[in-house]
């Protein structure tokens, strides 16, 4: 693989993503996207209901140097962006060792990013990048979060969940319902032939601007235990689903309300919920592509962190929980 030249033209980023079950690569020039290659595993862990992090981390080990090469296709970058947490600490070790290694080869700074930076950050990106501030939904497999965005780079916590993510809430969901995975996929395409208000699943209410998402996995974990599942299994994912998507959209107006902010946006794998964009109609959301694990959004994260110069970042180590 050949590595950068010694151009002059506008500054690329190289970013690679390899957090979970995605190996991702992209080429960003700004906030433009000159390429963005997302290689999925979802296939792969399908039989098993989830993700197994020692498989992930195998097949990132192979597919990570292709997804980068097509991502590179000819570009030359000037510095090198990888995720480093939170994450499966395999899967992440994988990316981070192979960012460390071209920009050590190709005497690059280094960019590490933390995975829900690159969530926001996907909002940055051409065409119609957001500004600051807004209050953003962060909902995907493994986290839940409210964050009171300022300025682009950072953000303040204003509530998370207590137990399960709300993409976690969705897989195990679908599950119980014996539908594929991801879970939050197929629960939204098999809720739009049921009646939403089939079933009276609750919302939690916690304190704060906080979520709690065990008490509907159990009602419907009850549920499924007490009717015919096949019979009644379109009105148990709609209803199901719509619990989850009011205590997320009512969440999260809410914390506009306190924080007085005039926009909502909302970021992760969950955003591509057709339910959620439903209840927040007026919120900001990348495209659908941009939801899932990208590169792109570690790319664009990049751009607002500190780079570790030349050959400083080679002691760097990923990290498996939030810091």
């Amino acid at each position: 693989m050949e590595g950068p030249g010694a151009g002059t033209g506008p500054l690329l980023i190289l970013g690679i993503e390899t957090s979970c079950d995605e190996t991702a690569a992209a080429v960003l020039d700004g906030g433009k996207i000159r390429s963005n290659v997302v290689s999925s595993q979802a296939q792969l862990h399908a039989r098993f209901g989830g993700v197994v992090p020692e498989i992930a981390s195998r097949h990132h080990l192979e597919l990570v140097l292709p997804v980068v090469r097509e991502a590179l296709d000819g570009h030359e970058v000037d510095s090198v962006a990888v995720t480093q947490g939170p994450g499966l600490i395999g899967a992440l070790l994988v990316g981070l060792s192979a960012a460390k290694a071209l920009a050590w080869a190709w005497q690059l700074p280094l960019v590490p990013v933390d995975h829900l930076q690159g969530h926001v950050a996907s909002l940055y990106l051409d065409p119609d990048p957001l500004e600051p501030p807004f209050v953003c939904l962060l909902a995907s497999g493994g986290h839940t979060l409210l964050l009171d965005v300022q300025e682009r780079g950072s953000f303040a916590i204003l509530g998370s969940t207590l137990d399960d993510a709300a993409g976690e809430a969705f897989d195990k969901g679908a599950r119980l319902l014996g539908l594929g995975y991801p879970g939050g996929a197929e629960i939204d395409r098999l809720a739009r032939t049921g009646d939403p208000k089939a079933f009276e699943f609750p919302v939690a209410r916690v304190p704060g601007l906080d979520f709690s998402f065990s008490g509907v996995k159990t009602a419907l974990l009850y549920a499924t235990r007490d009717l015919d599942i096949e019979e009644r299994k379109a009105d148990l994912a709609a209803s199901y689903q719509n619990a989850i998507v009011r205590a997320l959209a009512e969440r999260t107006q809410e914390a506009a309300e306190r924080t007085g902010a005039d926009r909502i946006a909302i970021v992760g794998g969950v955003a591509a919920n057709s339910e959620l964009r439903a209840a927040l109609p007026d919120a900001v959301a990348p495209p659908l592509e941009l939801c899932i694990d990208n590169a792109a959004m570690i790319a664009s994260a990049a751009r607002y962190a500190d780079a570790v110069p030349y050959p400083g970042y080679l002691a760097l180590d990923a990290y498996a929980q939030a810091v």
